[in-house]
């Protein structure tokens, strides 16, 4: 599991630890959450949840990188993660939550995705990065667009259209530097 903490603007993206369960729970079984993250809600109970959550840090697989977002001052409000990471392909699926509304349409997701990003561009030889989101999630497909996503096709899945976007490494440089100055900007500003 990664040791490393990305610094990004308002967040710093940071391994995640046993001790995020209690939100991740309340997260999961949340059904607006639950229904913008394109699954249902959790219905198992904590100390259920808490063992596998256990035995998942004890056997994390090594073709994922899971980190907790948490605001400068350390509030943990969601979080991010890339998986499936395919080095035959060279590419990787992102996903991001934040749980926390209080930091809903402030920049906390856009600023999260910069960080991974650029994080997984840069320290894994990944051409290619891609996410899904419903087709109804216009603020989340907006924020993806922002950080130089295109939509490339509706998936359906389980009843339910997605789309998937991708974000090429070559067009990613082409839009780094501007995109990573925009939220240091913050980091200065703070």
């Amino acid at each position: 599991m990664t040791q490393l903490i990305v610094s990004a603007g308002k967040v710093l993206l940071r391994p995640k630890r046993l001790d995020d369960a209690a939100d991740d729970y309340a997260w999961r079984c949340d059904d607006e959450l639950a229904a913008l993250d394109a699954t249902t809600p959790l219905r198992q109970s904590y100390p259920q949840f808490l063992r596998y959550y256990e035995e998942d840090f004890r056997h994390h697989s090594p073709w994922s990188i899971r980190f907790g977002i948490d605001t400068i001052d350390g509030q943990h409000i969601g979080n991010c993660m890339c998986y499936d990471i395919n080095t035959s392909y060279a590419e990787a699926e992102l996903g991001i939550m934040i749980g926390n509304r209080d930091y809903w349409n402030q920049s906390y997701g856009y600023h999260t995705m910069i960080g991974l990003i650029d994080y997984m561009f840069t320290n894994y030889s990944l051409r290619r990065l891609y996410l899904h989101t419903l087709n109804s999630n216009y603020r989340a497909q907006h924020c993806f667009e922002k950080c130089g996503f295109v939509s490339l096709r509706t998936v359906d899945r389980n009843g339910m259209k997605l789309i998937r976007m991708g974000l090429s490494l070559n067009n990613w440089l082409q839009v780094s530097e501007q995109k990573l100055t925009d939220i240091r900007q913050y980091q200065v500003s703070t």
